[in-house]
């Protein structure tokens, strides 16, 4: 894996500002929301930075390595090629985002934007880390203040939905944590590019059958169910409506935006890598539970009454994509065409995974305002004709529902696209009855459209408050993005492409 590094520790900067930003926040009192704001600001320019400073290679880049334990095989070594770079971008987004819609917490601001805070900490830290146990204290811290966000700001079945937040994504924890120390106790390592290496010349599976008999597809299931879970993958999803739809909209935009790319890109980071073989093995299933995903993400939604409800299928149905576009780069012997769609493949799930986290978080943000608008109302059926007395929100939020619906010219068509462009060649039934998917979703979205914005206005909406310009300020970068990335594509493709060649050509199925 080709590394260079630089003298200043860019990655541990980054991964520290939000820790200091916490504890500042946590004796801030009432000033803790413009403490979180200040920290996730410069988090994302110092994220930016990152992103200009990625090798051309696609190769791993800003990398620190320092001894920790060598005799239990953990290095404190970070790193980020195009995928994590562009992940640390989407989590400074997403957080800065979070901060700015979460003006209305009364209840102990302080240690709520410090746990926010804490949280984007952990994220940057799953994103840069490329050793296990490193990555492993990153991956259980976002799971902590997550599971008190809920816990104590959530609605009124809190409660039920932060356990079963946290009894699932601790199973797949679990989960990870087994097959890894079997990994270590076969090779001696928890370095992913050592391990990548060994698993590119068929050698770590020589090691783990040597060791532990023929196990390594057990191994391989262990760590997919753990990732599954984060993503999540059906039939993994169940806690996810009930987490979306209770914690507080500003949390559920974390949920959503940054913290399920995290199972996705564990996939990437570590399941593909490792254990492509496997993977190849079981590739017929795993397309299967992937379709499923997509299909069933998409009825479930249409079944909703909740508008967070609405959304949190629809954000099962949108990530089912990026499940179908890895699992369908599992192909051994690939020729010519076969890569060239794999690579398109790729592409298109780093890129859907941008896009869906920036769209899904928008799309939660105006179920916050609405919700302040409406004194906590977010019923499909409880408005109307929102369009009149609110004719900014009604476009800006329409904007945010047709890229989710996949609108040529907005964001969210373009990974879809690439996606489904790679993935019929290498399965082309999959990708045929996915197709479904994308039809239900338009019904979703456009339903959605019409009983919240069209037809006549009830009385008691008739003076529904429209954006002020603090709201258009904050929204304008966003719409923004979600225009520009629908455009311009290449300002992500251009950089994440050589990164997609390069994970491709170390990948061994």
């Amino acid at each position: 894996m080709n590394e260079f590094s630089t003298g200043i520790p860019l990655l541990s900067l980054l991964t520290g500002l939000p820790l200091i930003g916490a504890a500042i926040a946590l004796w801030s009192g009432k000033h803790a929301r413009a403490v979180a704001l200040i920290t996730t600001m410069s988090s994302l320019m110092l994220a930016l930075l990152v992103w200009t400073r990625l090798p051309v290679s696609g190769g791993m880049g800003l990398v620190e390595q320092l001894a920790w334990a060598p005799s239990l095989g953990i290095e404190y070594h970070l790193g980020v090629d195009g995928l994590g770079a562009l992940m640390l971008v989407l989590s400074a987004i997403v957080t800065l985002m979070s901060v700015d819609a979460a003006h209305r917490v009364h209840h102990q601001p302080n240690l709520y934007f410090a746990l926010v805070l804490v949280l984007e900490s952990g994220l940057f830290g799953s994103f840069t880390a490329l050793n296990f146990f490193h990555w492993f204290l990153f991956w259980e811290l976002s799971l902590i203040p997550a599971f008190f966000l809920i816990k104590l700001w959530g609605g009124p079945r809190r409660g039920p939905a932060a356990t079963q937040f946290f009894v699932y994504t601790m199973a797949g924890s679990v989960a990870l944590l087994v097959a890894f120390l079997a990994i270590f106790v076969s090779t001696g390592s928890m370095d992913f590019g050592h391990l990548t290496l060994l698993a590119s010349t068929g050698e770590l599976e020589q090691m783990v059958t040597a060791h532990l008999g023929p196990v390594s597809l057990w191994l391989a299931i262990g760590v997919l169910a753990g990732f599954a879970v984060k993503v999540p993958m059906f039939p993994f999803h169940t806690w996810l409506p009930a987490a979306y739809a209770e914690a507080p909209s500003p949390v559920t935009m974390l949920l959503t935006g940054a913290m399920s790319k995290m199972g996705v890109y564990g996939l990437l980071r570590i399941a593909i890598p490792l254990f492509g073989p496997q993977i190849a093995q079981i590739r017929t299933p795993l397309l299967v539970l992937a379709v499923a995903t997509i299909v069933m993400g998409a009825w479930a939604a249409v079944a909703q009454k909740d508008l967070k409800r609405v959304f949190a299928y629809s954000s099962v149905n949108h990530l089912g994509y990026c499940l179908l576009g890895i699992f369908a780069l599992a192909v051994p012997s690939a020729g010519a065409a076969a890569q060239a769609s794999q690579a398109a493949a790729l592409n298109g799930v780093i890129l859907q995974m941008f896009n869906h986290g920036i769209t899904a978080a928008a799309l939660f943000w105006f179920v916050a305002m609405i919700q302040m608008r409406s004194g906590g109302g977010r019923g499909i059926d409880d408005f109307g004709g929102l369009r009149k007395p609110a004719p900014v929100f009604a476009g800006l939020m329409g904007i945010a529902l047709f890229s989710s619906l996949g609108l040529p010219g907005l964001n969210g068509f373009v990974g879809e696209f690439l996606i489904f462009r790679g993935v019929f060649p290498l399965a082309w039934v999959a990708a045929t009855v996915s197709i479904l998917g994308l039809l239900v979703t338009a019904a979703v979205i456009l339903t959605v459209i019409q009983k919240v914005f069209s037809g006549p206005v009830p009385e008691r909406w008739a003076a529904f408050p429209d954006l002020h310009h603090g709201e258009r300020l904050a929204l304008a970068p966003v719409i923004g993005l979600m225009l520009l990335l629908g455009l311009v594509p290449q300002v992500i493709v251009d950089s994440v492409n050589p990164t997609v060649l390069n994970l491709l050509a170390h990948w061994r199925f």
